[in-house]
Parts: C-alpha cells; structure tokens; sequence
C-alpha cells in the first residue's frame, strides 16, 4: 500500500495535454449564458454586478484546465472560498451564482491530466475548501451531498485516466509485437544468407588448391550473399526484437496470396488478382505483403457487415509494390474502425519498411486498405 501511494507521488502528468477544445468554448458559452439568465431573473444575488464578472472570469480560467489544472483549482476554489466568507461578513448572504456549478469539472480535470503529486494537493485542497464553506454557511448536512458529487468527478477523471493509458500501453505492446514478427522475418532471411556464405567458404576452401576458379566463382557468391543480408539487416535498422533466437520457419509471400482467395457457397467471396513486376522482392517486402493481405483479408471477414466480395490486388512496378485490399459491406462506423488493433501492426510495419499505409471507410460503403512497399523495403 505504502509503495503504491509513493508511486502514485511520484506519477507525471500526462503528456500532451489538448490545450484548447472545441468542447471548451461550448462549455464556457453555457456558464455565460447561465450567468446572464441569473442575474435576471434571480432576486437574491449578492454584490449582482460584481458576482456576474467573478462568475466569467473563473469561467474563463476553464480554458487551461488541462495544461494547468492544479492552477485553476486554486484560483477558482480559492476565490470562491474567499468571496463566500466576505459575503458572510459584509453582506447579504450567500455570494455566488449556480452558474459556479462549473466547478464539477475541476476534480476531473485534475485527476485526468494532473502529476500525482499535483493530484493529492489538488483534491486536499478541494475537500478542505468544501468543508470550510459549508460549515461557514451553517449547513454543515451539506458536507456529505458535497463529498459525493467532488468525489464522484474525481473517480471518473482517474478511470479515464487509467483507461486511456491502458489503451496506450496495448497499442504499444501490438507494435512492439508487430516489430519482433518483422524481427524474426528478418532472422530467417539473414541466416538463409549467412549459411549460403558458409557453405561457399567452406567449398573454397576445399577446392581452392586444385581449382582456383572454383574460389573465384565462390568468392563472387559471397560477395553477392553479404550484399544482400546487409541490405536486408539496414532494413530493419530501429526495429525491436526478442533476445532469445527465434526458430527458422518457412517464410511466405506474394506468391502465398492466392492462397487466400475463396469462391466458397457463403459470402463474402474473396478475389485475389496479382499483376506486374512481383519478382525479385526484398525478402521483407515479399513477407510483408503477404502478412498485410492476410490481416486485411482477416479484418474483412470478421468486421465487414453483409459483405459479399473482398477484392485483393497486388500490383508491382519497377520501384515498388501496391496492396489493396477492399470490401462491399454496409456503410462503415465508428466501431469498425477501432475494432481492433490490427491497424496499428500494419501501420507499424509498413512504417518499418519505409512505406505508406492508409485505411478507412469507401465512398458508398466497405472499407479499403491500401499499402505501397518500396521492393528494396526501403533506404539502405
């Protein structure tokens, strides 16, 4: 318990806080517009004028509640707690409009964006400001209704929180997942040339007495076998993997795509068409291809509602190869397009390589995935 309340101290703010959003200005507008309806129509408004300018200018402090949370915290509670008190001493009670409802929102926003530390100030300085208020203002029956509704924001900004960064850490891990598969790629490949090179070092140096052309043309193997498992290890120059050697396994390419054509009696019917220059493919180019169809073709099968034919088209030309993978299913929503994270993997390895990747929704309905390799699988 100890240890975790000294991490949650010791826990930053969130990284890159939206300074301004278009949810802001609405909210600010409905404080304005409720402050001016008040001051109307309500009777019993202490210091009217001068409660209606604090009332906006706290408002307006809404704005860097993000950014600055712990800030605002303080200067709306502790102006409010201030005014409150005066108005016990000097005036009419109680000062303030229930336009100041706003200041629900500051427990959230302080549990949702601000450090740990900044986060144990915040809220300790809310429940004493609650308490002192409302045992000032004689309703000291209050305290529970009030505990409640500020701990309630504050709950709710925390479980955003958590939420959010959990989605962070998954997205992370997938990519960190889609790196190690490009990883151990590249490890079959790299020692598919090493035992080339190996096999002619060794001949070589067996003939090399007897026939020296022998070790000419084995040398020129070599030569040729180093090029391309150099080219092939810049590749993935950045790329993460696990320490521990992966197995060899058979790799697959464009030439495994058809395999994932199906003309079955239930729908959707999956088309493959393979056309142009596909040859001669960087090994991870080729493997790549073949990974983004199958989960392009996966994700159609699985999220694609009604759909009756998935098309995959893969086309290459003298300085890349072209992905399409597409669906005639309903018109796409917003479910479908966080319906997983195979997006992201895809992204990430496309990326890898050096390449560009886009999907989304179709004009009329379906949805498409398009990636573009470059056949080198990027600059050496």
């Amino acid at each position: 318990m100890v240890s975790a309340l000294r991490a949650w101290w010791h826990e930053p703010a969130v990284s890159d806080p939206p300074a301004r959003m278009w949810r802001d200005w609405v909210l600010l507008a409905v404080v304005i517009t409720a402050a001016v309806v008040e001051v109307l129509v309500r009777p019993d408004v202490t210091w009217r004028p001068f409660a209606f300018v604090v009332c906006i200018l706290l408002a307006v402090t809404l704005l860097w509640r993000r950014t600055h949370p712990l800030v605002v915290v303080l200067i709306v509670l502790g102006t409010g707690l201030v005014l409150e008190l005066a108005a016990r001493t000097f005036g009419p009670p109680p000062f303030g409009l229930y336009a100041m409802a706003f200041v629900l929102v500051l427990p959230y926003a302080l549990c949702r964006w601000a450090s740990g530390r900044d986060v144990a100030l915040g809220l300790a300085f809310i429940l004493v400001t609650h308490v002192i208020r409302e045992l000032a203002i004689g309703r000291p029956s209050d305290l529970v209704a009030g505990f409640a509704f500020l701990l309630t924001s504050a709950a709710l900004g925390l479980a955003v929180r958590f939420a959010v960064a959990a989605r962070r850490r998954q997205v992370e891990q997938y990519r960190m997942q889609e790196r190690e598969q490009l990883a151990r790629e590249l490890h079959d490949t790299v020692a598919h040339h090493v035992s080339a090179i190996a096999i002619q070092a060794q001949a070589a140096r067996v003939v090399g007495p007897s026939n020296p052309d022998a070790v000419s043309s084995a040398l020129r193997t070599i030569e040729s076998e180093a090029s391309r498992a150099l080219t092939e290890m810049r590749t993935m120059v950045g790329s993460l993997r696990h320490v521990a050697a992966p197995p060899l396994t058979p790799q697959r390419g464009v030439a495994d795509v058809v395999q994932l054509s199906s003309t079955g009696p239930e729908p959707p019917k999956v088309a493959v068409h393979v056309t142009g220059d596909v040859a001669d493919l960087a090994p991870t180019v080729d493997a790549a291809i073949f990974r983004l169809a199958q989960e392009s073709v996966t994700n159609a099968l699985r999220h694609a509602r009604h759909a009756t034919l998935i098309e995959v088209s893969v086309v290459g030309d003298a300085d890349g190869v072209r992905l399409e993978v597409k669906d005639d299913g309903e018109p796409t929503s917003a479910a479908r397009a966080d319906a997983g994270f195979g997006l992201v993997g895809m992204a990430e390895r496309v990326a890898l390589l050096d390449g560009t990747f886009e999907a989304g929704p179709r004009t009329g309905g379906g949805w498409s995935v398009t990636a573009v390799l470059p056949r080198t699988g990027g600059p050496a």
